[in-house]
């Protein structure tokens, strides 16, 4: 409980300031998100995953398990998200056309930028490790529980990989930058926000 207090007091006074990193977060859902981290209730059960997960935003998050950093951490996710929510957009990833279906019988399928994807998957509900394995590649990813739905997060240089293909297949030149932007942030994870 004293790491949790100090958290929000760290917190608390980050939301004090206006200008730097901290300029159009949303801290009330980052102050959300950490105290779901703390008290370990982001986890996803296997029956919970299941089912139909539309995308909301670009998702982010420190892998770091120090809770001061966290506390930072997800001030700064907020702010790499809105970084990030441009490119995607040129992209083609949008809430009408990027959706994943989990089904009980280990397969799922859905659309990212449009485009259809399928293949099998496991998940291990102890620690949030997903593997989304499909005919052209095998992705390992995190699923954890936000206050809006979940997140499906990957190691940047993997989600990298995905939207290297993603922006060959539509021809955009836009995808170097996102190279750029997952060089400056080594330790993130990168993906989705997504919501029933």
């Amino acid at each position: 409980m004293a790491a949790l207090a100090a958290a929000v007091l760290v917190l608390a006074g980050c939301m004090g300031t206006n200008s730097g990193i901290l300029s159009g977060v949303d801290t009330t859902s980052a102050l959300g998100n950490i105290i779901g981290s703390v008290l370990g209730v982001n986890k996803v059960s296997e029956a919970n995953l299941v089912g139909t997960w539309k995308y909301t935003a670009p998702g982010c998050a420190f892998t770091s398990d120090n809770l001061l950093a966290k506390a930072g951490g997800e001030v700064a996710a907020q702010k790499i998200k809105s970084q990030l929510l441009p490119y995607y957009q040129s992209l083609g990833i949008a809430a009408g056309n990027t959706l994943f279906t989990f089904k009980e019988d280990k397969t799922f399928s859905g659309k990212l930028a449009g485009k259809s994807i399928s293949g099998t998957y496991t998940y291990d509900p102890q620690t949030g490790a997903i593997n989304l394995k499909t005919l052209l590649l095998s992705m390992n990813g995190y699923v954890t529980l936000t206050t809006k739905g979940i997140s499906l997060l990957f190691e940047s240089q993997k989600i990298l990989s995905v939207m290297q293909t993603l922006g060959a297949l539509s021809g955009n030149s836009t995808i170097s930058t996102i190279g750029e932007i997952s060089k400056n942030y080594d330790g993130v994870r990168v993906g989705f926000e997504l919501s029933r």
